[in-house]
């Protein structure tokens, strides 16, 4: 009997140890399941992969505990431990996101849905509370964030009334796109103020890319875009408040509610600002800011269709009063009684806008989806004793049809933008009636990409778009997109492309008005095209238990027919095409790295050389550098954050190196310029920031 039993053990020994256990879950964000995540036993030659429902399992182990270790691309890395004791044991993982936000989901580079990794279009990602984070964003406006992407400046063309726009790598301001949920909604004119009413409190993230997007996007696309995506309603709370106050006696100021009626989520804010002091630290009689009263009224409405198909609206509408000159024009706001004196001098500037925007699927069994957009924007101001009035309307949609066929996702499209402009200038004045005559223009265009998976570690995407404007005929811009997948957290992209852009000189270029000059247009013009390319290495790796990315961009473009005005004759400006050309090249490096302990860093640099190319009267060769690109900048960015004592420290450093500047002359105290010009290459300069954040709860929380 003994024996017996002592072979009956044997025997289930045997078929213990020829038995497997195993282990599954799901892994997950916030109840959102995770596709793609790894988890590997530590210490062991085993793991699996989540499918498309965050499900993972793994075989052939034998009883006993492991420690298993979870990865996901845009996710903390974590470690979990699991006993066998049964044949199958369950071990679901909730992971927490990092700073590197390569989940993100974005629409810039493809005019559809995806996510920052598997793009085939390099996309970078900023979200809202990485702005808020890291800048007094939060109560200011939109330029705030813009400027803490590398390669990305505001431009300030006018020291008294402060005139901004957005350059990407070194080129113009009215070269970059802003969008806005997708929608090409500022023209040229919007772009001299426009832009900075903004407010953030409607961001949710903006996404950026760099080079000419015009395949998708048309006109101005040609340095690149820059997409502002509105908060979805439905994820915000009731009500908010956000009051801001500075030193400079500066007020700004949010509060917005998100109501629920119906089968609508909506979203309602106001935005203020308000600076109203005189300030001047370098001795030349003017302020060195802009004194301004701002407003911004936005809303934005969900729909919720029977058919699930999306239907949101929002509208925005923006006032600002801007100003700026000597003590005299400011003081107990002077400048409403004096505008446009000619004894005192000062610039005031009123700004009405308004837009309406949304996104509607039509109720067809075909994926239809019309984009549209209107704008309404009136300047009324004075530059000295300068009268300067000008009113642009712009109505815009985009119908689009976006199938999948086997391995190819075809996307095209057709669009349509009526475009009015009109100002007291020669710009709409028509000689041969000697009268006022505005601006209208049609501009049809259509256009079409495939994105083919052509295996699981190359995707391809070829676009092509043709515009139609009746001075300039059908224009024509492809473009070719590459990504290659190294390994699984290493990829290649290789982006070629080419822009155009119309150009309205009297909205970008402001001389004409305070210069007293004569216009003279000594030809037709023609578009300014561009030919880019641009190669991009990501990889991102692990040290630890942490995980950082590496980004490493190169870049290359190469203009023609660009418009640079001439103010050789004193009495003149002079606008013809160039018979030179112009190139912008670069490399730009990013280092993102977030610890395991409570600490992120981030660190990105721009080394880039930007010249035009012209010919004298003897055929030589004229080099110069483009005014206001610097020959390289940088950001710094180190977040320390306790969920504990709810303390968030976050430092930034933006740096910026030597630029070309315009020729200006300082004057006497007579008023007479001087014989010696100002210097024509900046010094480096920095900006710190330092802001310091305490949350009570999950509702109240201070910053300074």
């Amino acid at each position: 009997m003994k024996k017996l039993f002592a072979i009956l053990l044997l025997m289930n020994s045997f078929s213990l140890a020829a038995q497997t256990f195993n282990i599954s879950g799901v892994v997950d964000h916030h109840g959102n399941t995770l596709p793609g995540a790894t988890v590997q036993v530590k210490d062991a030659d085993k793991g699996a992969v989540s499918d498309i429902n965050g499900w993972y399992q793994i075989n052939g182990l034998q009883p006993g505990t492991y420690t298993l270790i979870f990865r996901c691309i845009g996710f903390k890395i974590q470690e979990s431990q699991v006993t066998l004791v049964d044949k199958s044991v369950v071990a679901n993982q909730s992971l927490e996101e990092n700073s590197l936000g390569l989940d993100e989901v974005v629409i810039s580079g493809t005019m559809k849905p995806t996510y920052v990794k598997a793009s085939p279009v390099k996309v970078s990602v900023m979200t809202s509370e990485y702005l808020s984070t890291f800048t007094p964003v939060a109560a200011s406006s939109v330029m705030e964030g813009i400027k803490l992407f590398a390669g990305i400046q505001e431009v300030v063309a006018c020291g008294v009334c402060f005139t901004n726009s957005i350059s990407i790598n070194g080129l113009p301001g009215p070269y970059t796109a802003v969008l806005m949920d997708g929608t090409p909604i500022y023209g040229n004119l919007a772009s001299v103020y426009g832009l900075n009413g903004i407010p953030a409190m409607i961001i949710d993230r903006i996404e950026v890319i760099k080079g000419p997007s015009s395949t998708l996007y048309g006109s101005e696309a040609v340095a690149g875009v820059i997409n502002i995506i509105t908060k979805n309603p439905k994820d915000q709370p009731l009500v908010s408040l956000d009051l801001m106050a500075t030193s400079h006696l500066e007020s700004f100021g949010n509060i917005s509610v998100a109501p629920s009626i119906g089968n609508a989520s909506g979203f309602i804010g106001i935005n203020y600002a308000y600076i109203n002091d005189f300030d001047d630290r370098n001795h030349d009689g003017f302020g060195d800011m802009a004194n301004l009263d701002r407003y911004s009224f936005f809303t934005k409405w969900n729909i919720q269709r029977k058919s699930n198909k999306p239907f949101s609206i929002a509208a925005k509408y923006y006032y600002e009063d801007r100003r700026n000159g000597v003590e005299q024009y400011l003081v107990n706001r002077n400048y409403r009684n004096i505008r446009g004196s000619s004894t005192v001098y000062g610039e005031s500037i009123y700004t009405d806008r308004l837009e309406v925007f949304g996104t509607y699927q039509l109720p067809f069994t075909q994926p239809l989806k019309l984009d549209f957009s209107f704008s309404n924007h009136i300047q009324d101001s004075y530059y000295g004793s300068d009268f300067y009035e000008a009113e642009q309307r712009i109505a815009f949609t985009n119908l689009t049809w976006d199938k999948t066929f086997g391995k190819h996702s075809i996307l095209t499209g057709l669009t349509s933008r009526l475009q009015y402009y009109d100002d007291n200038t020669v710009a709409t004045y028509n000689s041969e009636t000697a009268s006022n005559q505005a601006d209208n223009q049609f501009i049809p265009g259509i256009f079409i990409q495939d994105e083919w998976a052509a295996t699981k570690k190359l995707t391809m995407l070829l676009g092509s778009r043709v515009d139609h404007y009746a001075e300039h005929g059908a224009i024509w811009s492809p473009r070719t997109s590459i990504k290659y997948d190294l390994g699984l957290w290493s990829s290649l992209r290789a982006n070629f492309g080419t822009g155009f852009r119309i150009v309205n000189l009297f909205t970008e270029d402001h001389a004409f008005i305070t210069g007293q000059r004569e216009v003279v247009i000594s030809e037709q013009l023609k578009p300014e095209r561009s030919y880019n390319g641009n190669l991009n290495l990501n990889h991102i790796y692990t040290l630890g238990n942490s995980q950082g990315s590496i980004d490493l961009d190169l870049y290359y473009t190469y203009f023609t027919n660009k418009i640079i005005p001439d103010y050789d004759q004193p009495d003149q400006i002079i606008y013809a095409n160039t018979d030179g050309h112009a190139i912008t090249q670069g490399i730009g490096l990013n280092l993102s790295h977030e610890f395991d302990f409570p600490v992120a860093l981030n660190i990105s640099y721009n080394l880039q050389r930007a010249r035009q190319y012209e010919y004298d009267t003897g055929d030589d060769e004229v080099v110069t550098p483009i005014e206001f690109a610097p020959e390289w900048s940088g950001v710094f960015t180190a977040n320390y954050k306790t969920k504990k004592s709810g303390i968030n420290l976050a430092y930034t450093i933006r740096f910026t190196g030597p630029m070309q500047l315009p020729e200006v002359y300082d004057v006497d105290a007579q008023g007479e310029p001087l014989t010696q010009h100002r210097s024509l290459k900046s010094q480096p300069f920095m900006f710190h920031n330092i802001q310091i954040a305490k949350s009570f709860n999950e509702h109240w929380s201070i910053y300074g």
